[in-house]
């Protein structure tokens, strides 16, 4: 079959030669594909969208062949988790507890400890007097889930249990592989305690018995020979590998003599003084079970962390702990039971298994946490476990092994064993447990008798049904989905309904770019699916939209004829119109109708085109946003008043002709002929605008030359100094004097300024409240006439001088100063200095005791920031800090706070309040309640220094509490923070200390 595309070309190839009004049914099946000849099996290997007709590779292959039952199915077989019969039980790894698994697994194996904890006391199951719901029961105690879990390990029926209810009562996390070692001595450390409480004194010191020995660390004096014994216990012995080949090496080492020498000299109790000595360790009793330690894992100085050693070991099958018992010749011998194996060559992970000899049947067994895998011959078969640590560089070959000797680089802990019992409440959980694995197989088992069944059944249906479906030509046919007919030949989705919504044109239709989303199937096939799982609406050949092909036909013809009309307009505008036959066309228009033209075509098949499943014309609702991204021929002289734009300079005539060729590709484009008047009200606002025009720039022209001090900023009125000729000042808003400003310098291009607006100035009282130069102007009285006789003013503000000392002056305010107001509103800005979110502070970096601050600014600043930055000759004075004026009621005081007294200065000058950021130095966007660590994590980032190697200060202040917030800190918005690398410091010191 073609590709789709070329399906797509063939539909509407007749377009080019058959107009919208000569549209007949054979063109609108054409369109919808109706003749385009079926797909044959094996032909296809994907279904073909572009074809109605196509019924192959749909999923149907699954049905037509061979069944297998498997296939009806997701459902493993509940048997394959059944124990094979003499074979032992598995532990589930929940993450990372492999290691637990394999001491579990050894453990286990110990028979004798096996029996002991079977006979340990359950008090609410052994208790007669006490009802126990048994079917309820679930272990408490570690002993309690030990016990449950060996007997489930000895008698349970699944191929693998699940050990969570004795690692969630250890505490242990599943998600981290702890040390193997250490978890072996605690949890018989744990054991032991549990089984000293018990009643029965046989049971008390099982784990003394099975594996604790006695040694002793003896210390001699070389000077007067005294030995100094001191007894000990242990459980398992440590030995260390490195530097040695077999396991008898290792215990040597173990037992070796040590001196104690220089600054590691014994003190003797009889010298009464520190001796040169000898310690070593004695061994006195072995127990029945012998752990021994491999130390694989060691601490490298070098790198700071533990790593593992990979040397080759090699330990018997049998091993005589005789002849290191001290004072004993008897042979004490032991056989190796166990060899836990550690697989990986990194000592952070890796994975742990056992090897374990059955003491009944002497059979070796490999545990690998849920598999168990049985070795023949009766031997210790070690295997692929030496293979791994072979990416390891530099590995040495395996040695050769002498019969009945192991050779070992993985294997980190030996168990030897010098040369059942269980209660029925123990049997009767096992009983439950199995009761329930095998109702568990019971409910599985059915569960895959009824997918069968019901797989049987869709096959019938399919095989019945996909023989109904291809329409043959000249009967009668209807449209499904082909997404739901791939469902409903795909078992494992249950089949839905059929929804034919999608499909539906702006007329309520089957749309004609839907058909290839679509099949077209026998009505009686169309029949049963509609009767057995419903759903609509139902498409059949009446739906074949007539109108959607006719606009497809129209807008295809349009792009079509575009290229040939686009040159013929182009060679007409070139002359000029006949008198009064001409039309008005924007200019703008006019060089870009032909992409004009191809928006609107696929605007106008856009609006054909199915949206959201709504019919009958309803759709999305379009914004104003969208409208007026929408714009559409010859609105560029278009008024806002819909009548014809007044500015000719962006307007030409063409000819009638060329406009009837516009007016096919834009039939709703605004159309003005050449006898057309321009609008009359853009023409009176035009008149109006210019008068306006006039009367601002008189309006200007006049302020500004009545106050031309103002304007210029000149001969400004300050109160550091109090001027000699007035004693009577004025304040207005700074706002206002700047906004007047502005208006004076474009009087066309800006609003003339009305009112003064003084009323911001006060408080709801009608007290004064604002005495900062950043936000009032001061005024001379003659300035103050002028206004007043220009602008509204709602509220005059005054300062009037009452005398005149030889420092100091006294002034007056009317109205007078709010306190409570002021106090407030000071009270808040320093509140809102404190409490910000997504405020910005600067950190400057620290080099050589000299702040980057003293460098040069940076110097890519725009235009508008460098006339920002101009310095500007305002008034700044000093005494800054209490910026309040001092007056009760309305008797004058004298003060030393701003605007009152004054004992000279010189006249500051106002700058920016911009930041002007220097080299170095980097933005940071931070939270007034983000601690100070959280801060010094951003300065990690932007400046690559470790947050315990900065030292942070602002304004000469450290800071150093990391869990206090910034707000707490004295932190503000637009604060300069100052880093330090501590190391600089350390240099400092180090360079002072050679000095000195």
């Amino acid at each position: 079959m073609a590709p789709r595309v070329q399906l797509e070309k063939a539909a509407w190839r007749w377009v080019e030669s058959v107009r919208p009004e000569d549209i007949h049914r054979e063109h609108i099946e054409i369109a919808y594909r109706i003749c385009v000849p079926p797909c044959k099996r094996g032909a296809c290997r994907r279904n073909c969208k572009g074809n109605p007709n196509c019924l192959v590779g749909i999923g149907e292959h699954a049905w037509l062949g061979e069944i297998n039952e498997n296939n009806f199915h997701n459902i493993d077989d509940p048997n394959s988790e059944r124990r094979d019969k003499n074979t032992f039980v598995g532990l589930t790894n929940l993450g990372a507890t492999c290691y637990v698994n394999t001491f579990l697994q050894v453990w286990f194996h110990n028979l004798e400890l096996r029996r002991t904890l079977y006979l340990c006391q359950n008090a609410r199951a052994e208790d007669p007097h006490t009802i126990f719901p048994f079917s309820d029961y679930e272990p408490r105690s570690i002993c309690e889930h030990l016990q449950y879990l060996f007997a489930l390990l000895q008698n349970s029926n699944r191929r693998y249990i699940d050990p969570s209810g004795l690692v969630k009562a250890l505490g242990l996390d599943t998600g981290q592989q702890q040390d193997a070692q250490e978890f072996s001595k605690l949890f018989l450390s744990l054991l032991e305690d549990t089984l000293s409480k018990q009643k029965n004194p046989n049971l008390q010191n099982v784990i003394q018995l099975q594996f604790c020995g006695q040694m002793s660390y003896v210390t001699v004096c070389n000077q007067c020979g005294r030995a100094s014994p001191l007894p000990s216990r242990y459980y398992e012995l440590e030995l260390n590998i490195q530097g040695h080949k077999n396991l008898t090496e290792c215990v040597t080492e173990f037992l070796k003599e040590e001196k104690l020498d220089g600054d590691n000299r014994y003190f003797c109790e009889s010298c009464q003084s520190k001796q040169n000595a000898t310690r070593r360790i004695k061994l006195h009793s072995l127990p029945h079970v012998l752990n021994l330690q491999l130390m694989r894992f060691v601490f490298d100085r070098q790198t700071g962390h533990k790593k593992k050693l990979n040397t080759f070991i090699s330990f018997p099958e049998q091993l005589d702990m005789g002849p290191f018992l001290e004072g004993k010749d008897e042979k004490c011998v032991y056989e190796l039971s166990a060899v836990l194996i550690h697989r990986g060559v990194s000592a952070y992970s890796g994975h742990y298994i056992a090897h374990v000899r059955d003491a009944r049947t002497s059979d070796w067994y490999k545990f690998n946490d849920e598999e168990i895998e049985k070795m023949e011959g009766k031997k210790l078969q070690l295997g692929i476990e030496e293979d791994i640590a072979e990416t390891v560089k530099s590995q040495t070959r395996k040695p050769k092994c002498s019969k009945g000797y192991h050779c070992s680089r993985n294997a980190y802990m030996l168990n030897v064993v010098c040369m059942t019992f269980e209660p029925s409440f123990l049997q009767r959980l096992v009983d439950r447990d199995n009761r329930k694995f095998e109702e568990w197989c019971l409910e599985m088992a059915d569960m895959r008798k009824q997918s069968v069944d019901k797989g049987k059944a869709k096959h019938e249906e399919v095989k019945e049904l996909y023989e109904l479906l291809p329409a043959e030509d000249g009967q009668q046919y209807e449209f499904v989905p082909l997404e739901w007919l791939k469902k409903w030949l795909d078992d494992s989705t249950v089949t839905k309904e059929i929804d034919n919504g999608n499909f539906l044109c702006s007329h309520g239709k089957l749309h004609p770019d839907k058909v290839g989303e679509a099949k077209r199937i026998s009505v009686k096939a169309a029949e049963l699916l509609f009767d057995r799982y419903g759903g609509g609406p139902r498409l059949d050949g009446s739906t074949l939209c007539e109108e959607c092909v006719g606009q497809r036909c129209r807008v295809l013809r349009l792009k079509n004829q575009l290229a040939e009309d686009y040159k013929e307009v182009t060679n007409l505008v070139k002359g000029p119109p006949k008198s009064d036959e001409g039309y008005w066309v924007g200019k703008t228009s006019l060089r870009s109708w032909r992409q004009l033209a191809l928006e609107q075509l696929d605007e106008d098949e856009e609006e054909t085109k199915h949206i959201d499943g709504k019919t009958n014309g309803e759709g999305p609702e379009i914004t104003d946003e969208d409208e007026e991204e929408m714009k559409t021929f010859n609105e560029d002289i278009l008024c806002r008043h819909g009548g014809l734009s007044i500015l000719e300079s962006e307007r030409r005539l063409v000819t009638e002709e060329v406009w009837s060729k516009l007016r096919v590709y834009f039939p709703r484009a605004p159309q003005f002929t050449q006898l057309q008047e321009p609008c009359q009200q853009c023409l009176r606002l035009e008149r109006e605008g210019k008068e306006n025009e006039a009367l601002n720039r008189m309006m200007a022209s006049e302020q500004k030359s009545s106050l031309l001090n103002l304007f210029q900023e000149k001969n400004r009125p300050t109160l550091t100094k109090w001027p000699q000729e007035t004693d009577i000042l004025y304040i207005v808003p700074l706002f206002f004097v700047d906004e007047w400003r502005k208006f004076i310098r474009r009087p066309t291009k800006t609003t003339p300024v009305s009112s003064v607006g003084n009323s911001l100035l006060l408080c709801p009282h009608g007290g004064f409240m604002f005495t900062h130069d950043s936000i009032i102007a001061l005024l001379w009285p003659g300035e103050w006439e002028v206004i007043s006789r220009h602008f509204l003013v709602d509220q005059p503000i005054s300062i009037c001088r009452i005398s005149q000392e030889l420092f100091d002056c006294v002034c007056v305010l009317c109205p007078e100063l709010c306190r409570d107001c002021r106090e407030g509103f000071i009270f808040q800005q320093q509140r809102d200095m404190r409490e910000y979110a997504q405020a910005t502070v600067y950190v400057r970096k620290v080099i050589d005791d000299k702040r980057l601050m003293e460098a040069a600014p940076e110097v890519n600043v725009s235009g508008s920031e460098a006339e920002d930055e101009r310095e500007e000759p305002v008034t700044k004075v000093d005494g800054e800090r209490d910026p309040d004026f001092s007056q009760v009621g309305h008797k004058p005081l004298t003060s030393v706070s701003l605007f009152i007294t004054y004992n000279g200065g010189k006249s500051g000058i106002r700058r920016s309040t911009r930041h002007r950021k220097l080299r170095g130095e980097k933005a940071l966007i931070v939270s007034a309640n983000q601690t100070l660590k959280e801060l010094k994590i951003q300065i990690m980032h932007a400046f690559s220094v470790a947050p315990f190697d900065q030292n942070l200060s602002i304004d000469g202040r450290c800071l150093t509490d990391d869990s206090a917030t910034l707000g707490s800190l004295g932190v503000i918005p637009e604060s300069v923070i100052c880093l330090k690398v501590c190391t600089t410091f350390i240099l400092d010191l180090i360079r002072n200390l050679n000095l000195k």
